[in-house]
């Protein structure tokens, strides 16, 4: 990597609250959630190991009739596609869950939405024509590096990211799986997944394999670090769980937390979303003990994007709490307490902030 593009990746992260400075991870910040696209400079990072290399190709084979090898220019002559899409790290609000779990300190904004333009992951299997037998599609990245697993004591020197999806929801044309060249109308950039990554709508974004190098047609479950040892549901008292698809959860994004506001009409504003079906209500607190007041929430965009809603709010002096909380169309309603789990996965308890009324 040349100096000047260290100095350009250093310049594209100085919008960005740093968690960990290498392998690279940082949050969006608060203002950035105001805006209904989250722009690349303010998008949030999220990185298992260091910048890889990357060949400049996407193999796909395993249980196919025909493998196949793809360059980005290959990529570029299929048909396009562009949809925004939020993506959530699992992680995202671990510090809220008590007792501390293991992992990234994330606060509540390892979240974002951008425009992501790239092939139908459909399109692309469609070429290799995946066997009957096949369950799953392994997918792996070029990022690697040395690793605790969660099995073990000793740390692993090389263990590149690899995950599956199951192989009716890979080549679902339904599911608008991309694999991305290009976000918010340019090519990716490095902390992305340049040249190309896969994304996932309505699944954490562990799903979104990033520097995409492979694709393999598997005909039995894939077992791996990150699928079998990482991002799952560690319950204390019932059987794990793999991380699918995002819970639904509501953010308030106007006033930011502990700020200062005049007395007087105010409006709040927020974004809501969910892996599991459109945003059907947003509800506003302002004591433990108050009843939910309806939010105005404004219809999707796109099926896989966060929602704006909005709630009017007579504000009188002094300090106040405020808590919002969403439901879905499936019908799940955010919790008062975060699940708790041993690596604090999927945390969409309501969150609590507080404004002082001057």
């Amino acid at each position: 990597m040349s100096v000047t593009s260290t100095d350009a990746i250093a310049a594209n992260r100085a919008a960005l609250a740093m968690i960990k400075e290498e392998p690279f991870n940082a949050e969006a910040p608060h203002a950035a959630l105001r805006d209904h696209i989250t722009s690349t400079d303010e998008h949030y990072v999220r990185s298992n190991f260091a910048l890889p290399e990357h060949d400049g190709a996407l193999h796909v084979g395993g249980a196919v009739a025909t493998p196949v090898s793809l360059t980005l220019d290959d990529l570029r002559a299929m048909p396009a596609v562009e949809h925004a899409v939020t993506l959530e790290c699992a992680g995202n609000g671990r510090l809220d869950t008590k007792p501390l779990p293991t992992g990234e300190p994330w606060g509540g904004y390892a979240v974002s939405t951008a425009y992501w333009k790239g092939a139908r992951l459909t399109d692309v299997l469609a070429q290799a024509r995946p066997g009957a037998d096949g369950v799953e599609l392994r997918c792996e990245g070029a990022d690697h590096g040395k690793y605790h697993l969660s099995s073990v004591l000793d740390d692993v020197d090389d263990l590149t990211f690899v995950r599956s999806l199951p192989l009716a929801n890979a080549a679902d044309p339904a599911a608008e799986i991309l694999i991305a060249y290009e976000m918010n109308g340019e090519p990716l950039r490095p902390d992305h997944g340049a040249p190309f990554r896969l994304v996932v709508p309505h699944w954490y974004a562990v799903a979104s394999v990033k520097w995409l190098t492979r694709l393999d047609v598997i005909t039995e479950p894939f077992v791996g670090e990150f699928q079998t040892g990482h991002y799952i549901y560690q319950w204390p008292d019932r059987p794990f769980e793999p991380v699918t698809h995002m819970r639904v959860r509501a953010r308030i994004t106007d006033p930011a937390p502990t700020s200062t506001i005049p007395a007087g009409t105010y409006t709040i504003r927020g974004k809501a979303w969910s892996g599991d079906g459109a945003i059907t209500e947003v509800g506003l607190s302002f004591t433990g003990e108050s009843e939910w007041s309806p939010a105005v929430v404004e219809p999707p965009q796109t099926p896989y994007e966060w929602q704006d809603w909005s709630y009017t709010w007579e504000a009188t002096r002094g300090r106040h709490s405020l808590r919002a909380r969403a439901t879905d169309a499936a019908g799940n309603i955010q919790p008062d307490v975060p699940p708790w789990n041993r690596i604090g996965y999927g945390n969409n308890a309501i969150e609590i902030s507080y404004v002082d009324v001057r």
